[in-house]
């Protein structure tokens, strides 16, 4: 189906790239706006299916972005939010983790954008409530929490790596070259030793890895 999306962004190239790319999937685009004083006001006219907001812009040029995105989210619980940043902030995917579980949330660095494909599938993911990290930040959250992790085997650290980045058990058994029935037994296997709960959903699952990994 196609989203409703509401999209800010201070760099007017790379806002038409992403307009452009949006556009190609099948996707509207309700409103491109440069700062985040007009994000909040595009929000609340479009009522979007998706926000994607870059972190830093004006008027303070600092994580205004984030801090509109924030205010949406208050404003309408649930508002599925995919963040675009130039560098890695953990405090700003910590934030973003902190807004709920019932619904998308999304953090990517801005040179994944060119790869059009799974940035496509990320605003998909995340408007369908999934949650979605980039990769690199997924590391950092890994390696930060190194203890909890102990008693994985680097096989399951690198499905957990990649659950937490929104891929599905047939994604990762591509990924790894290895049977989808291989990666439900390491799937299952990680999910007990982190004590956590399958739930069948698969967005929750990565919530609640990601949750973990942030605590």
């Amino acid at each position: 189906m196609p989203l409703n999306i509401v999209l800010a962004e201070d760099s007017p190239l790379l806002r038409d790239g992403l307009v452009g790319v949006l556009t190609r999937f099948g996707h509207r685009v309700s409103a491109a706006v440069g700062d985040a004083d007009a994000l909040i006001a595009a929000a609340h006219e479009h009522d979007p299916d998706i926000v994607i907001t870059d972190v830093r812009m004006p008027p303070g040029n600092a994580d205004d972005g984030l801090r509109a995105a924030v205010a949406l989210r208050g404003h309408r619980a649930g508002l599925p939010i995919l963040v675009l940043s130039q560098y890695i902030e953990q405090s700003y995917a910590t934030h973003l983790l902190d807004l709920g579980s019932e619904s998308g949330i999304g953090y990517l660095l801005k040179d994944r954008v060119s790869a059009v494909t799974h940035f496509a599938s990320a605003v998909e993911q995340v408007a369908a409530g999934a949650t979605v990290m980039d990769p690199e930040v997924v590391r950092q959250l890994l390696r930060r929490r190194q203890d909890p992790l102990r008693r994985l085997t680097p096989r399951e650290r690198e499905v957990l790596s990649l659950m937490a980045e929104g891929r599905s058990n047939a994604e990762i058994a591509r990924d790894l070259y290895v049977t989808e029935a291989a990666v439900n037994k390491h799937v299952s296997s990680i999910l007990q030793k982190l004590d956590l709960r399958l739930d069948g959903h698969g967005h929750r699952r990565v919530l609640a890895v990601l949750t973990y990994l942030r605590a």
